[in-house]
């Protein structure tokens, strides 16, 4: 479909914790709010929030409509991977949540040498303007199980390409806890013998493209996506979007400081801009 280029922001907000002393979330709340403001995506990811921060950011953003289920058996429990939409952009025709596991229906299921549940949140979206539909998947790779990493990886994207109809536009963001070649981001991106025939391009398949490489100009900001709060971390680019059936217009890590120059997480959030 054609139209107005869709702004896609995916950004990990960092779960509450007391260990983070000056930067819980009752200090940064609404400076990552303010980013995800500024930024004004027409689709945002996010990682990491525990249910008062899902319900801090939704009372924040009600210019976005939210789904998104937590990665425990309970509900509520545990973090989420919610997605947000603009409303007067899009309308949403289906959405659900996929268990990074053996078991991917199964809610709560932990997979391999996770630490965690794993999870991705999908949702299929109707642009309002045009009539085209855009499959947008948010995700979290294990930080600690290397098998899980890739696994999951593979998971996804075979519920991806089980999830696309047909030959629309699609974009996977998120925290994937692996830099560009590592095995995890080859088993999303790379077209090889790596990937099942099912999910290897093609009418109903998919060929997913890392944004930041499919790029027509250089990426703007720093060649990482960690910080440390005062600090970037150097060469932790592990925050990604992939796309497939879109043209990505820019790529952008966007390095937002406020106050006296920190950072509102620990991460910093990826925005891309695609034409669909």
């Amino acid at each position: 479909m054609n139209g107005e280029a869709v702004r896609v922001l995916t950004y990990n907000v960092r779960r509450d914790t007391a260990r983070d002393g000056e930067f819980d979330w009752a200090g940064r709340g609404d400076a990552v709010a303010g980013t995800v403001r500024f930024h004004r995506p027409d689709i945002v990811g996010l990682q990491e929030p525990l249910s008062h921060q899902y319900s801090d950011l939704r009372a924040a953003l009600p210019e976005f409509e939210w789904v998104g289920a937590s990665r425990e058996a309970g509900e509520g429990e545990g973090e989420f991977c919610p997605v947000g939409y603009r409303p007067d952009r899009f309308e949403r025709l289906d959405s659900g949540t996929v268990w990074l596991s053996q078991t991917p229906d199964e809610p709560g299921s932990v997979g391999w040498d996770a630490a965690y549940p794993r999870i991705a949140t999908w949702a299929r979206l109707r642009d309002r303007d045009t009539g085209g539909t855009v499959l947008y998947c948010n995700t979290h790779l294990d930080h600690e199980g290397a098998r899980a990493r890739v696994e999951g990886a593979r998971v996804l994207r075979e519920r991806v390409s089980a999830l696309r109809e047909g030959d629309e536009p699609v974009a996977v963001g998120g925290d994937f806890n692996c830099v560009a070649g590592d095995e995890p981001y080859r088993a999303l991106a790379d077209d090889s013998g790596d990937a099942p025939e099912a999910t290897r391009g093609g009418r109903g398949g998919i060929r997913l493209v890392d944004a930041r490489e499919a790029s027509p100009y250089p990426a703007h900001g720093p060649d990482t996506t960690r910080t440390d709060f005062e600090s970037l971390r150097p060469d932790r680019q592990i925050d990604h979007v992939f796309v497939d059936g879109a043209a990505v217009e820019g790529y952008g890590v966007a390095a937002d400081v406020v106050g006296d120059g920190w950072f509102p997480s620990d991460h910093l959030p990826v925005v891309v801009d695609l034409t669909l």
